[in-house]
């Protein structure tokens, strides 16, 4: 996982950005795949679409992740992002291999690339204590 630096609230402080990311090697596939579709999509005009394919997977790959700082937790995806600040979340459940958060409403959202294994991680990011369910 890589780790940046991110604003925090009070002056002069910054605090690290966590960030949860697939591994790479699901972007270098996509790539992979659509340089072994174009002989494919090359034959016939109406076989171009197939070329949206592997450079979807290949955006998803490089994109895709959760980001946490002092604020909240940012939620990225293949298009656009989820910015959910702390004070709405009332803590995390592991589902499977994944993990969700889960809202003040009671309301979930998947956390992309986190697993139950990253919980320390993500719930230090926040500088406070959030109770793991």
């Amino acid at each position: 996982m890589k780790r940046g630096s991110g604003a925090a609230g009070t002056a002069g402080r910054t605090t690290p950005t966590v960030r949860f990311r697939h591994n790479s090697g699901i972007a270098v596939a996509g790539l992979i795949a659509f340089f072994g579709a174009v002989p494919v999509a090359t034959v016939r005009w109406y076989l171009v679409p197939i070329l949206l394919v592997p450079v979807a997977v290949a955006v998803w790959g490089w994109r895709a992740g959760t980001d946490a700082d002092e604020s909240g937790v940012t939620v990225h995806a293949l298009f656009g992002a989820r910015r959910l600040p702390w004070s709405r979340i009332s803590g995390f459940a592991p589902r499977g291999r994944r993990v969700v958060a889960v809202l003040d409403g009671g309301a979930t959202v998947p956390l992309t690339a986190v697993t139950p294994a990253d919980l320390p991680r993500l719930v230090a990011a926040s500088g406070a204590e959030i109770k793991a369910q």
